[in-house]
């Protein structure tokens, strides 16, 4: 009897962990390597003066990116302006990454109160990403498709079989084990995106898991990484592989993937990061020495936050007076540190040094 027909759904789906051999000599060599890259990050980030000043430009990128796997369009610009400014953004697209992004953050914050990943907390990940009242899906005739319209996958079907797979999963993942933390990433994914427990938003829910986790498992203490970006760049292989170990048991194929987007994301992460701070370091030498009553700290990380600022912002930091902040700004875009752009009725100030470093593959 052939265990898997993609037309079926998949009730069948075997519970966490695989029996199959999962350490071979290229996952652990990979692991290794992945390990390694991801502790370098850790260590960069740890070291910073303030390691939570780039995390919302480093959830928005992820956001965006997640969301793109789903065809969910935006630019940086559109972002980072619909977050800044009062005037409301009407673009679905740029709502739909906001509410990703607040869906991470939520994410973030449940697990510092209670360091655990359960069903609750996928279902209220998918509702902060939808701003819907979604729960495990109970609709029949749930299949994924290919862009011919052919069925390649059916998930299992019916809400007690969904919650019976959600809760191995959620053991699982809690567990101490002996599988390394990296593995055991890989596998949670998969087995994630093959019980597909949502009508909407598992992809986007599933990714979102993978940062709650590292921070989870302490493989990166602020979990300032976007690795939908890989997946982005790899997407083919990303569902070829996911297929691969349900057609194939091919479980070596899909860790190997998983590793080397942990790797590859880290290591960029690690080049971002140098990047940024290097820009920072240099723009606060230029502002010292071109605007010296201008200059403070905290002036220039508000700069650094996000791409966009504005005047409330350093009213809000008690920078000075609103006329006094103003004319900081002002002098800031004289000087080419900024460019300021009318949105709405307000004024919005760009560091274009770092919109390009950000938007540099």
């Amino acid at each position: 009897m052939k265990k898997f027909d993609k037309n079926i759904p998949y009730n069948n789906l075997p519970l966490l962990p695989p029996k199959a051999s999962l350490e071979t000599t290229k996952v652990l060599r990979k692991t290794i390597e992945a390990s390694r890259a991801l502790a370098q990050l850790n260590g960069m980030l740890t070291n910073l003066p303030n390691p939570t000043l780039f995390l919302d430009t480093i959830h928005l990128q992820e956001a965006k990116a997640s969301s793109e796997i789903e065809n969910i369009i935006t630019t940086n610009d559109d972002l980072y302006k619909a977050l800044v400014a009062d005037k409301k953004f009407d673009n679905p697209a740029t709502k739909e990454v906001i509410s990703y992004k607040k869906a991470l953050w939520n994410g973030l914050r449940d697990i510092e109160k209670r360091p655990f990943i359960s069903t609750n907390l996928c279902i209220e990940i998918v509702q902060s990403i939808k701003n819907n009242t979604a729960g495990i899906r109970t609709t029949p005739g749930t299949a994924l498709k290919n862009t011919k319209g052919e069925t390649i996958y059916t998930p299992p079907f019916g809400e007690a079989v969904i919650r019976e797979k959600m809760a191995n999963l959620e053991t699982f993942i809690n567990s101490e084990g002996i599988i390394d933390p990296l593995i055991k990433m890989a596998l949670m994914h998969y087995q994630f995106e093959a019980i597909h427990p949502f009508s909407d938003g598992n992809g986007r829910t599933g990714r979102i898991l993978l940062l709650l986790y590292l921070k989870l498992s302490k493989l990166l203490d602020t979990p300032a990484i976007y690795l939908s970006e890989y997946i982005i760049k790899n997407k083919a292989d990303y569902y070829s592989k996911l297929r691969e170990v349900t057609e194939n048991d091919d479980w070596e194929s899909w860790i190997l993937y998983m590793l080397e987007m942990v790797e590859y994301t880290a290591k960029k992460g690690l080049k971002r990061l140098k990047d940024v701070t290097d820009l920072m370091q240099q723009m606060t030498a230029e502002i010292k020495e071109t605007l010296p009553n201008v200059y403070t700290k905290e002036l220039v990380e508000i700069l650094f936050r996000l791409p966009y600022t504005k005047r409330q912002f350093l009213i809000d930091e008690k920078l000075g007076t609103p006329k006094t902040v103003g004319n900081y700004l002002m002098a800031l875009e004289e000087a080419g540190f900024l460019i300021s752009e009318k949105v709405g009725k307000e004024k919005l100030y760009l560091n274009h040094r770092l919109m390009a470093v950000l938007e540099a593959s």
